[in-house]
């Protein structure tokens, strides 16, 4: 990873709502660069993101997956995540680990509810975003309209970086070379609009475009880049995963526009103090030459290396060799192997400079969440906190087989440590266990893992209610018992 330095590292977050194809986007991607011989297939269970048996079954992604990979001398960090509601604990912890959020928006169904949440989430977080309009080839779809709704819905700011052309077989850019056919609209007229939104921005490049017209493509990067971190653009792009087309132009915008980590706004930390004053926030400089911050934002159980720890690289550098503190602990540990990740796959590499993302593994103290850091000073820095959804759908478990109740008490605790809306509590006057999750859903595939992955099953019911009895009114006269 050395040779890669900061502003040749990219990294972006595939959200959205299920069934916009995120999946099948983060196969072209990896087989356009070159990083796989051909993209897999979500239906046949072949793709690098969604690699567990139950992903291949559900034919869904059901945990947050990252894909490293090189293209065009530059190293890219995919995040590909779940878009079912119930497993917002692993698609939320993605805006915490990247400078870019891509929504990706399936053309036959348009603008859907997570579509809307995640744009908020990312603004909130003051993420760049990019609008990823995939499956432009599909039947019955109607682009301009879309289009138009999606300005609607998020803004003006929401302009075509290019437009489909030859039905949809391919894309004309409207940024770089702006003199192409689209299907609909002027490719002519999406770069002006494009131009004069981002030179908003930049009152000397207004001077320039006002006097000559035009403002050359290169001198547009920084003020792009500029108008994307304030929120003043959101370009949208226009894909078929399946077709293949818009893929190349995708990676283009991605190594070309989208920004690096030191052009991104910077990650926000807390520190509190130790004698408990009152906390204050600090900012992570994208400099290798500091002391280390890390974010471990996805913990992973691997049947055979045991814990993963994966992390984003905030500031400072990290090698195999290097003492870290975990969190507010005392103790340093040692950070062993360094891996980058490309689905189940891990690559060991030997260094990890601010933007990267990798793993290390069998260090179990650390959770999701931790601060990974070098100096014991640093002890009581905190990542600033996601805001995730409350557990509150319940089952009471019991273990299916006598003497279990260790096992099955392991077991919970590792899925507790992969997801953060996952818990446990125990009812006292019950005397019973209870799961809870987001949803149904969330707490049928987890008892589907402890089965399949874990060979741990479970009796389930719905929780007791603990009913109680109180004084509800005033009484009259009074009365005397005497024992």
């Amino acid at each position: 990873m050395s040779k890669f330095p900061i502003k040749k590292i990219r990294t972006l977050a595939l959200v959205g709502q299920a069934g916009s194809g995120k999946t099948s986007l983060a196969e072209a991607l990896l087989a356009r660069a070159g990083a796989i011989p051909a993209a897999g297939n979500v239906e046949r269970g072949s793709t690098v993101c969604d690699y567990t048996p139950l992903e291949k079954s559900f034919r869904h992604s059901l945990k947050l997956a990252v894909a490293s990979f090189e293209a065009q001398e530059h190293r890219i960090h995919l995040l590909d995540t779940p878009g079912y509601p119930d497993f917002l604990g692993h698609a939320l912890p993605a805006l915490a680990a990247v400078e870019t959020a891509a929504i990706v928006i399936n053309a036959q169904n348009g603008i859907e509810m997570m579509t809307s949440r995640f744009m908020q989430w990312a603004a909130k977080r003051g993420l760049d975003r990019l609008v990823i309009v995939n499956r432009i080839d599909a039947d019955n779809v109607d682009l301009p309209a879309l289009l138009e709704k999606i300005q609607q819905a998020f803004g003006k700011e929401c302009l075509p970086l290019n437009l489909p052309a030859a039905r949809a077989s391919k894309v004309s850019d409207c940024f770089f070379a702006p003199s192409g056919e689209a299907d609909f609209s002027s490719v002519a007229q999406a770069h002006k609009n494009l131009v004069e939104q981002v030179v908003e921005v930049d009152e000397k490049l207004m001077e320039v475009y006002l006097e000559k017209g035009e403002v050359p493509a290169e001198e547009l990067h920084e003020p792009l880049e500029r108008a994307m971190r304030e929120g003043h653009l959101i370009p949208v792009v226009f894909t078929s995963a399946k077709t293949g087309a818009g893929i190349g132009e995708l990676l283009d915008v991605i190594v070309k526009l989208l920004p690096n980590p030191a052009e991104g706004n910077p990650p926000v930390y807390v520190n509190t103090p130790v004698d408990g004053g009152e906390a204050s926030e600090i900012t992570a400089l994208p400099d290798p030459g500091r002391h280390v911050l890390a974010h471990v934002f996805k913990i992973e159980i691997d049947p055979y290396i045991g814990r993963l720890a994966v992390f984003r690289v905030h500031q400072g550098r990290i090698t195999p060799g290097t003492q870290l503190y975990i969190g507010e602990g005392r103790k340093p540990v040692k950070a062993g192997h360094l891996y980058a990740l490309r689905g189940k796959t891990q690559v060991e590499v030997d260094e990890a400079v601010p933007g990267d993302i990798c793993a290390i593994a069998k260090i179990d103290e650390i959770q999701y969440d931790h601060i990974l850091h070098d100096s014991a000073s640093d002890a009581h820095i905190h990542a600033k906190p996601l805001e995730l959804p409350i557990a509150v759908f319940g089952l009471a478990v019991q273990p299916k087989k006598r003497g279990d109740e260790q096992k099955v008490s392991d077991v919970l605790h590792k899925l507790m440590a992969e997801d953060p809306c996952f818990r446990l509590e125990h009812n006292a006057q019950a005397n019973e266990t209870v799961m809870r999750g987001i949803g149904e859903l969330h707490l049928k595939i987890m008892l589907e893992k402890m089965a399949g992955q874990y060979k741990a099953e479970l009796d389930t019911r719905p929780p007791s209610i603990p009913y109680r009895e109180t004084i509800a009114a005033r009484a009259e006269g009074h009365s005397r018992h005497k024992k």
